[in-house]
C-alpha cells in the first residue's frame, strides 16, 4: 500500500467522512422534513427529494462508501437543473438554491481520495478547485449590481437652457409642478465627482421613536428653512449653514412625528389676488412669511427675516386646524406635509390615524386667506354644500377619504390637484358611504379660487388594501404626436402603477384598462370586480409573486419562506384580506410612496424610486381583538378597527432570520422614458453596507437593492440625486443612463428628498440632504448636510 493511500485510510481521513456523512445527514433530514410540508401544501416537491438523497449520501459517507458521492453528485446536478428550470440565469434567486450545493461539492470532492485511495487524488483536487473558483466569483458578482434593466437609449435634447432668475426651492416640488427639477448646471456629470461637504447642521431634535426626519428644506435667497421631527424650525445662511433663527411650537404627536416641509408666502409678490381679500397694508414685520403646520393640528406663519409668529395671522399668528372637525381624539387628526401656498391662499388637508375606527376626523381639504387665516373655502368630499365652516353644532363629513400628502396646482388651468388617501379605518369597507366610495384613493382636481371639483380620477375602486394615493402629482406636457404638446398630469402610486391624465379633464393619456379582479371578501365586505390598470404606462415592481420567487440567505429560511407562503391566500394584487391570512403586494407602503418622482423636464424622463415589500395582513373578529394587544404605531401590529366586525393584523412577510421572503431588489431607481412611455433603465437601490438583522450590521457593500423612502430629484447638469436608501449614503445618478457617478457619505441614514439652489452671494450650487436615520435602522440623528463643488 502506498504512502498516500496508507494516509487516506487513517483515523484522520475516517472522520472526516463521518464528521461529512454528519452534516449531509442533518442538513438532508431538516430539508426532508420541511420539503414533506411544503409537498403536502401542493409546492415543489425538491426539497423533499433533495433531502432524503442527502440523507442517503451522508449515510455512505459515513460507512465510507464511494456511492456516497455518486448520490450527492446526482444532488448537485439535478439541483442545477431544477433551479434554471425555475429562475433562469437571475443571480440573486440562484443564490440560494445553488450556493450551498456548490460549497457541499468542494468539501465532496476533497473527501474523494479517502473513498478511493490511491486512485482520485488528481480528479478530485482538480474538481475541488473548480468548486473554489465557482464559489469565489459567485461572493465577487454579489457585489456587482444584479437585475439591471438597459433599455432604449434616450436621446439627449442637448444641453440644458440655463436658469433664469432668482434660485428658489419653493415648494415641496420646487415648484408647483411637483417635478422636483432644478435648471442649475454648475453640478454636472462630468464634475459631480469632486462634491463634498460644504456644511452640516445639527438641529437637537433627533428622529427617536415615532419620529422621522422626512424634511426638505425650503429655500429662499440667502437662506435655507428647515423643519424638524417635531416641527422645530430653523433658518440658516446658505452659504455657511449658520443658525439665523429658531422657532419651536412644542408640538409632539408621540408615534407619527413628521415635518416634510414650511410654506413660503410673500404678500407683495401676489399679483393677482385669489377672491375679495383684500391685500395686507405694507409692513417690513412679516413682509416675507414662513407657513408651518404642525403635528397638533395648528397652522402658524413666521416671519421669515427673525421667526417671530405674524401676530395678524389667526390668533396671534396661529389658525386652530381642528376647528369644525368635530371629535379630535388625540394622535388622530394633524398635517405631516408641505402647506401648499397658492397666490394669496394656504390649502391644507390632514392626516388620520389608520386602522383605528370608522369614526375618525374629516378629510376634508380647506384653503386660508395667507394674510389672516380666515377660512375661504372648504371642499368636503362626504357634503359639498359646506363650503367654508359646518353649520353650528354640526362638524365636516367625518371619515372621509383624507389628502394626507401634497397637491400640485397649475396657475393657468386654475386647478389644484389633490391626492386622495382611502376611508377609514382601511381593511374594512362595508360601512363607506357613497362619497367615500366616489374619492377615495384617486386624484381629485378642484377650482383653486372656489375649492369646487373640476373632475376626478380613481385608481382603486372600494380601496380595503391602503392603496391610497401617497405622492403628489406631477404636471409636465408630453408630446401629442401631432407636433404639439398636451397638458400632462402624472401619477405614481402604491401600486406601482403609472397613470398620465390630461390635466384639463381628467381622461387618460396612456391607456387603463380595468381587469378582472379577484373576488372572495370576508362575509359582510365586497370587493370590486374589476380594477383599473395603467396599461399603457410601465409598472414598476408589480411582477405577482409566486412559490418560486420565495428567498432567503440559506436552504433553510427559504424552504420556510415558500411553506409560508403557500399557506397564506394570495391571488395577485387585489388578493382581499379575510380571516385567513394573505399577502399583499405591492404593499401598503409601495410601489412608490410619498417622495414622489421626478421629472427631467428637460429630456422628458421620469424619476421613480420603489418599495418592493408584501405585507402579510389577517381580519381579526372583534371578540378576539384583544385591547391591551393593539399597536399604538402605524402599519405594524394589531388595529382595532372600531365600529366593524374586524380589527386587522399587520406585519411584515419575512423570513426566519429577519430578511424579507422574497427575492431582491427590494427596491430600485427607475428612469421612463415619458415620449416612448417605455423603461430606459432600472437599477438596484442601495446596499446592504449599514442593513442591521438580528443586531448585526451587515458591514458589506453588496447591492442588492433595499427598500427606499423619500423623492428623487433631477437637474439640468443631468444628474438624479437620492438618498433615501438604506444605506447612508446621498447619491448621483446619469438621469439619462442610471449609472452611478458619485455618492457621499452621511452621518446616518436619510429618508427624505433632497433639494439644490444655487446661492446668491457665492453663486454656488450646493445639494441639501436631511439625515434623520434611514427607516428601521438603529443609527438616528437629526443632521443636515450640504455638499458643493472642491473649490480650486
Amino acid at each position: 500500500m502506498s504512502d498516500r493511500s496508507s494516509k487516506a485510510n487513517g483515523p484522520g481521513g475516517r472522520w472526516a467522512l463521518v464528521l461529512f456523512g454528519v452534516v449531509l445527514a442533518l442538513v438532508g433530514a431538516a430539508l426532508a422534513l420541511g420539503g414533506v410540508r411544503l409537498a403536502m401544501l401542493g409546492g415543489s416537491w425538491y426539497y423533499l427529494i433533495a433531502g432524503v438523497a442527502l440523507v442517503a449520501s451522508g449515510v455512505l459517507y459515513g460507512l465510507r462508501r464511494d456511492a456516497g458521492l455518486w448520490v450527492y453528485l446526482a444532488v448537485f446536478i439535478g439541483t442545477l437543473v431544477w433551479s434554471l428550470a425555475e429562475v433562469g440565469l437571475d443571480f440573486w434567486p440562484l443564490v440560494p438554491r445553488v450556493a450551498p450545493v456548490l460549497v457541499l461539492a468542494l468539501f465532496a470532492f476533497l473527501l474523494w481520495p479517502w473513498l478511493q485511495p490511491g486512485r482520485a487524488r488528481g480528479p478530485a483536487f482538480g474538481l475541488a478547485g473548480l468548486m473554489a473558483v465557482l464559489a469565489i466569483a459567485g461572493g465577487a458578482a454579489m457585489f456587482v449590481p444584479h437585475g439591471v434593466i438597459e433599455g432604449p437609449a434616450v436621446a439627449s435634447a442637448g444641453p440644458a437652457p440655463a436658469a433664469e432668475g432668482e434660485s428658489r426651492w419653493q415648494y415641496y416640488g420646487r415648484t408647483p409642478h411637483g417635478t422636483r427639477y432644478a435648471p442649475f448646471t454648475q453640478i454636472n456629470r462630468d464634475n459631480v465627482g469632486n462634491l463634498e461637504v460644504a456644511w452640516t447642521f445639527r438641529t437637537g431634535d433627533i428622529a427617536g421613536p415615532g419620529s422621522e426626519n422626512q424634511n426638505t428644506p425650503t429655500q429662499i435667497g440667502d437662506t435655507v428653512y428647515v423643519c424638524t421631527p417635531k416641527n422645530r424650525v430653523f433658518a440658516l445662511d446658505a452659504d455657511t449653514g449658520e443658525q439665523k433663527w429658531t422657532f419651536d411650537p412644542k408640538a409632539d404627536a408621540k408615534i407619527w412625528n413628521r415635518c416634510r416641509g414650511v410654506g413660503f408666502y410673500e404678500p407683495a409678490s401676489v399679483t393677482t389676488r385669489i377672491g375679495d381679500l383684500p391685500a395686507p397694508a405694507p409692513s417690513e414685520q412679516c413682509a416675507q412669511r414662513i407657513v408651518l403646520t404642525t403635528v397638533d393640528a395648528r397652522m402658524i406663519q413666521l416671519d421669515a427675516k427673525t421667526g417671530e409668529p405674524c401676530a395678524g395671522f389667526g390668533n396671534n399668528g396661529t389658525v386652530d386646524l381642528k376647528q369644525g372637525m368635530g371629535e379630535v381624539k388625540p394622535m388622530y387628526y394633524f398635517q405631516t406635509s408641505m402647506p401648499t401656498v397658492v397666490k394669496n391662499l394656504i390649502i391644507v388637508g390632514g392626516w388620520v390615524f389608520d386602522g383605528r375606527s370608522i369614526d375618525e376626523p374629516s378629510g376634508v381639504v380647506r384653503a386660508f386667506s395667507a394674510d389672516t387665516g380666515e377660512l375661504v373655502w372648504a371642499w368636503d368630499a362626504g357634503n359639498p354644500a359646506i363650503t367654508k365652516l359646518p353649520p353650528e353644532g354640526q362638524s365636516y363629513t367625518r371619515s372621509t377619504p383624507n389628502v394626507w400628502s401634497t397637491p400640485a396646482f397649475d396657475e393657468d388651468l386654475g386647478l389644484i390637484y389633490l391626492p386622495t388617501g382611502n376611508n377609514p379605518p382601511d381593511f374594512w369597507g362595508a360601512q363607506r358611504s357613497k362619497a367615500s366610495e366616489e374619492y377615495s384613493a384617486s386624484v381629485v382636481a378642484v377650482e383653486i379660487a372656489t375649492g369646487r371639483e373640476k373632475w376626478k380620477f380613481q385608481t382603486v375602486h372600494h380601496d380595503i388594501w391602503d392603496y391610497d394615493v401617497p405622492a403628489q402629482p406631477a404636471l409636465y406636457d408630453v408630446p401629442d404626436g401631432k407636433g404639439g404638446k398636451t397638458p400632462a398630469l402624472i401619477q405614481i402610486t402604491k401600486r406601482g402603477q403609472i397613470f398620465m391624465l390630461d390635466r384639463r379633464d381628467g381622461k387618460p393619456i396612456a391607456e387603463v384598462q380595468e381587469k378582472p379582479v379577484p373576488q372572495g371578501a370576508q362575509e359582510g365586505d365586497w370587493t370590486a370586480k374589476t380594477q383599473p390598470y395603467s396599461v399603457g404606462m410601465p409598472a414598476i415592481g408589480a411582477e405577482p409573486l409566486s412559490e418560486a420567487r420565495m428567498w432567503g440567505a440559506t436552504w433553510f429560511d427559504q424552504l420556510a419562506c415558500r411553506i409560508a407562503f403557500k399557506q397564506l391566500r394570495y391571488e395577485g394584487d387585489f388578493t382581499p384580506p379575510t380571516t385567513t391570512p394573505s399577502l399583499i403586494y405591492p404593499g401598503y407602503y409601495g410601489g412608490m410612496n410619498w417622495g414622489s418622482a421626478s421629472i427631467d423636464e428637460h429630456n422628458g424622463v421620469l424619476i421613480v424610486n420603489d418599495i418592493r415589500m408584501p405585507q402579510l395582513v389577517k381580519l381579526v373578529p372583534r371578540a378576539q381583538v384583544d385591547t391591551k394587544q393593539v399597536t399604538a404605531g402605524h402599519g405594524v401590529g394589531l388595529h382595532p378597527q372600531d365600529g366593524t366586525p374586524y380589527g386587522i393584523t399587520q406585519q411584515a412577510f419575512n423570513s426566519p432570520l429577519g430578511i424579507p421572503c422574497h427575492a431582491p431588489a427590494w427596491g430600485t431607481m427607475t428612469g421612463i422614458d415619458l415620449k416612448t412611455k417605455q423603461i430606459v433603465w432600472q437599477r438596484p437601490a442601495g446596499t446592504v453596507e449599514d442593513a442591521v438583522v438580528k443586531g448585526v450590521k451587515a458591514g458589506v457593500p453588496v447591492p442588492l437593492g433595499m427598500p427606499t423612502l423619500g423623492g428623487p430629484i433631477t437637474t439640468a447638469g443631468g444628474l438624479t440625486f437620492y438618498g433615501g436608501t438604506q444605506d447612508y449614503y446621498l447619491r448621483a445618478y446619469d438621469t439619462l443612463t442610471g449609472k452611478e457617478l458619485w455618492k457621499g457619505r452621511l452621518p446616518v441614514g436619510g429618508q427624505a428628498t433632497p433639494m439644490t439652489y444655487v446661492s446668491p452671494k457665492s453663486k454656488q450650487q450646493y445639494v441639501v440632504m436631511a439625515a434623520g436615520g434611514s427607516r428601521q435602522s438603529p443609527d438616528r440623528g437629526d443632521y443636515v448636510v450640504a455638499f458643493k463643488l472642491k473649490q480650486n
